[in-house]
């Protein structure tokens, strides 16, 4: 019998502000991102959903609520990802983060990670109920984009 696959739970933020998202871009890459990461052991999802947030933002949020949980097989991760307003806490540039822009969700940088970005069109559309989606592309194509 083979071992049950293990899956890495992600949980990642479209923090708002008068109709912008934040978005950071990643130290690594230079790719702008929703603000989030990895879920630790012992965290509830909203705890390590804030947590993340703090760690690569230096804001504080509250989640309102699921936007959608999207489901990565090749990657082997699930992603829930969830609506956030700030409640405290200055933008600074972190270990994870090198620059952060408000942007409309229309209007989001080229150099925006495409799962990212339709997760935030997920939260424009607004819907009642959380949405259940596959990502299964790879996160970014073979020439970067």
């Amino acid at each position: 019998m083979s071992a049950a696959p293990r899956f890495r739970i992600g949980v990642f933020a479209v923090v708002h502000r008068d109709g912008r998202v934040l978005l950071a871009r990643r130290r690594d890459s230079g790719w702008w991102n929703l603000p989030g990461g990895g879920l630790e052991r012992g965290e509830t999802v909203d705890e390590g959903a804030v947590r993340e947030v703090l760690e690569e933002t230096e804001l504080l949020v509250a989640v309102e609520r699921l936007i959608g949980v999207y489901s990565k097989p090749q990657a082997e991760e699930v992603v829930l990802t969830f609506s956030c307003r700030v409640i405290g806490g200055t933008l600074a540039e972190t270990d994870e983060s090198t620059e952060f822009g408000w942007w409309p969700p229309d209007q989001l940088p080229e150099r925006t990670l495409p799962k990212h970005a339709e997760r935030v069109q997920d939260w424009v559309a607004g819907a009642s109920t959380a949405l259940i989606k596959a990502q299964r592309s790879p996160s970014l194509r073979e020439d970067g984009r």
